[in-house]
């Protein structure tokens, strides 16, 4: 088991940039690969960005719409994850989850934190 928690949300104006953490407990961290999810008021949930275990091997995933705008990073001697947001925009909106993988994916993350939200206003 992995245990994961979410931190930094909240509420800041479109433009502004916000950093949100993941903490895990439990299993070896750094064998699982790490994303970040969002899911807005009425939708599903979808996929934001992805990072293998080895931080180093610079692999990582963005969805589309926040390329260029959010990056991923991760510390294992920390066991945490970052989300790193800049040029927030109204539409991004939602509340964020981290989660586990045992491979790099969009669809294969096994272990959920509870979510933390992030509100932009316009």
């Amino acid at each position: 088991q992995v245990q994961l928690v979410e931190s930094g949300g909240g509420l800041v104006q479109a433009g502004d940039s916000l950093r949100l953490s993941c903490t895990a407990s439990g299993r070896t961290f750094v064998a699982f690969a790490m994303g970040w999810f969002r899911q807005a008021p009425g939708k599903e949930r979808e996929f934001v960005a992805g990072i293998d275990w080895n931080y180093g091997s610079g692999n990582t995933d963005y969805a589309d719409s926040v390329k260029r705008r959010f990056t991923i990073s991760r510390d294992n001697t920390k066991k945490t994850m970052y989300l790193q947001m800049s040029s927030l925009k109204p539409e991004d909106t939602a509340v964020y989850y981290c989660a586990a993988a045992p491979v790099l994916s969009r669809n294969e993350y096994k272990y959920w934190g509870q979510g933390t939200q992030v509100t932009v206003s316009s």
